[in-house]
């Protein structure tokens, strides 16, 4: 298992290696031919060769930044797959940025398009994997694992039962120095005793300046905000997480998990659906956006002239693992306060709400949120946050707060059989169905029942 130092030698050692690689492969004849050949951008340009000092500055300067701008990638960190290709990419493409700012203003810098070209996009595809895969290496041996929650006697209980070299445990001070009395020693590998890395608003740091791979987490109930609150910062730094078999009806489990301690979804999409889903998310928000923004002037307009008020609505929404974000929506009710309880309302909707309503064309402005990426286009429906409170007072919130497991969506399974919040033991069988089934093609299939359903209303 790699250690910080031997990891960031392999970060910086591998990202040297692979900008030198790029430039000498971008110098060869043959591949800048075929590159201005069948690259549309690049069709008029000829193929031009580095040689001597040229060519050394070149591999001087393109290694130089490509190490500056990777900083941030050179600390072991725990993150999610996506996030690291993400993040690598972002930095090779300010890397090119900024060789091609430096020869702009110093001619003596200046590298050949061509060159410049091709020596990037090699980097945009090889580096994103190479920091991938010394992030795996570097988990290649035993997990390091935290476990965290309130409950000292799961805490023991829970102790006891990992294999993985345990770091220690994130909890109260109260439930501390409860243990404090009976602190375990852990199984034969070297004897030392599980300490307390800090409370429960220190478990981002935790997770980080531990390198933390897996969390077990030890909480005496699982519908509070501490538990969804550890599950967000697991989710945001790729650390997976594990609970007692006997709390997971109120998460989503992986299905091969067997034992005492089971594994939690947090992110049950796979990262290669979860790719096309986002991309089918941005492209479907964009392209509405663009198709419909004649309706949007034409709605924005009748609103207005309606009774005058504001043309949007603005309302908390839950998200995943119990954040909230805002929603915008056409307005279709008079201006006042909204009541929990969907029915209670039913008289304040206008002349205009009722056919957007009707048609569903008040969800337009939701677009936005589904670009920004708060929202995806098909997903359990997000809840009205003060309508959560109502909802878990007649229905078991563990089963509830499943739903939180995937991101809102603009619809979904139960909005296409016409099922919402009014029925919500009904909504909650849809909404786990969907969770359980979901897949690109899933998604495809209810957007075009949905569309199909919006111009039979029309």
């Amino acid at each position: 298992m790699l250690t910080g130092w031997r990891y960031r030698v392999a970060a910086v050692g591998g990202a040297a290696v692979m900008t030198l690689t790029a430039v000498v492969v971008a110098n060869v004849y043959l591949i800048q031919s075929l590159f201005t050949t069948y690259t549309p951008l690049f069709w008029r340009l000829e193929p031009m060769l580095l040689s001597g000092s040229d060519l050394m500055l070149a591999l001087f300067l393109n290694t130089l930044v490509v190490l500056c701008v990777f900083v941030p990638l050179y600390k072991p960190r725990p993150r999610r797959v996506l996030d690291t290709v993400f993040l690598a990419q972002k930095r090779v493409i300010v890397a090119g940025f900024a060789l091609a700012t430096l020869g702009y203003f110093n001619y003596s810098y200046r590298l050949p398009r061509t060159t410049l070209a091709i020596t990037m996009g090699i980097l945009f595809l090889s580096l994103p994997l190479w920091f991938v895969w010394i992030r795996e290496a570097y988990n290649g041996a035993a997990d390091r694992v935290v476990v965290i929650g309130d409950d000292a006697e799961q805490l023991r209980e829970l102790a006891q039962m990992i294999s993985e070299p345990v770091v220690g445990y994130v909890c109260p001070a109260t439930v501390a120095e409860a243990l404090r009395p009976q602190k375990r020693r852990l199984l034969a590998d070297g004897g030392v005793e599980m300490r307390r890395l800090g409370g429960l608003s220190r478990i981002e740091d935790v997770l980080v300046n531990y390198d933390v791979d897996t969390a077990v987490l030890a909480f005496q109930r699982t519908d509070r905000g501490e538990f969804f609150g550890a599950l967000d910062a697991c989710y945001e730094h790729g650390v997976g997480v594990k609970v007692h078999r006997r709390f997971a009806d109120a998460v989503i489990t992986d299905g091969d998990s067997s034992g005492e301690l089971v594994d939690v979804a947090i992110e049950p999409w796979d990262p290669q659906d979860y790719v096309v889903k986002r991309s089918f998310d941005v492209v479907f928000a964009v392209v509405g956006l663009i198709v419909l923004a004649p309706v949007i002037a034409g709605i924005a307009a009748a609103i207005k002239l309606d009774d005058g008020g504001p043309v949007l609505y603005s309302q908390g929404r839950t998200a995943g693992f119990g954040e909230s974000f805002v929603v915008h929506k056409f307005r279709s009710m008079t201006p006042a306060g909204g009541s929990p309880d969907p029915a209670a309302d039913a008289e304040r909707v206008t002349r205009v709400g009722t056919v957007l309503r009707r048609t569903h064309l008040d969800e337009i402005p939701q677009l936005w949120a589904i670009l920004l990426g708060r929202m995806s286009v098909v997903g359990p429906r997000a809840v009205w946050v003060e309508e959560e409170n109502v909802i878990e007072a007649d229905i078991d919130p563990g089963r509830w707060r499943k739903r939180w497991f995937v991101k809102p969506g603009l619809t979904g399974l139960a909005q296409i059989n016409d099922v919402h919040s009014t029925d919500p033991e009904e909504k909650l069988r849809y909404d786990l169905e969907y969770i359980r089934r979901q897949s690109f093609w899933f998604d495809v299939q209810i957007v075009v029942r949905q569309i199909w359903k919006v111009t039979r209303d029309l």
